[in-house]
């Protein structure tokens, strides 16, 4: 018989992880769409890195980085209770930096191909750039958003490297879909790692078939 709390605790890791990059992409995208400041290469290269770094090299990092023997890890934890190594908001911050060009591409490509007049448009009628941001420009790219919000979702259910670095595998805690797996192949329990991989695998292809059939012009600014 399946446990679903792998299945419950994923669900639960990719929603947050993609209402906390709604939020922090779209500030990002705005500016990196709208900008004309050198330091622009630099930061689109830090966004994009997961798209091409091992998930190893990133988890290794944050393993290091959330160590309570390390500065950031042992102020979290001394001062703020806070502990990030082995934990559900570990995996989460993990998550949001892993997945994070999924959400902020896909948008920045949306910005970056409206029409300039359509901004200007709203700030003769006298609106402010934080009004025209939510009340013109991202109506107009709403495929965009969408491809973001479910890029993200998918990519974060499917993330394996990372959580397993700095999450591990604690039933109920930080074990994922993707660790399950990894665990009922390792016990040669193949029978159980088919029926997570089966769901994996549908719930991806349904999520990237959607994407695909009404807004698949945006994947391709996406990946190029």
């Amino acid at each position: 018989m399946i446990d679903w709390s792998p299945i419950i605790l994923t669900a639960k890791l990719a929603t947050l992880t993609t209402l906390l990059l709604l939020l922090i992409g779209i500030p990002i995208a705005y500016w990196l769409a709208t900008t004309t400041a050198r330091s622009k290469p630099v930061v689109e290269t830090l966004v994009s890195l997961p798209l091409v770094l091992p998930p190893t090299v990133l988890g290794f990092y944050l393993l290091i980085a959330f160590s309570p023997h390390k500065a950031l890890g042992h102020w979290l934890q001394q001062y703020m209770g806070i502990q990030l190594l082995f934990s559900f908001t570990g995996l989460v911050i993990g998550s949001v930096l892993y997945s994070l060009p999924f959400m902020v591409n896909p948008i920045q490509a949306g910005l970056s191909n409206l029409p300039p007049s359509l901004a200007e448009a709203s700030y003769v009628l006298g609106k402010s750039k934080l009004q025209t941001l939510f009340y013109v420009l991202l109506p107009a790219i709403k495929p965009a958003l969408l491809t973001g919000i479910v890029l993200t979702f998918a990519h974060t259910i499917g993330e394996f490297g990372v959580v397993l670095m700095i999450g591990g595998n604690i039933p109920d805690a930080t074990k994922v879909v993707s660790i399950a797996i990894y665990d009922q192949v390792e016990a040669l329990n193949y029978e159980q790692a088919h029926l997570y991989s089966l769901l994996l695998l549908g719930v991806t292809f349904c999520i990237l078939l959607v994407v695909y059939s009404t807004n698949g012009k945006h994947l391709k600014h996406f990946w190029k």
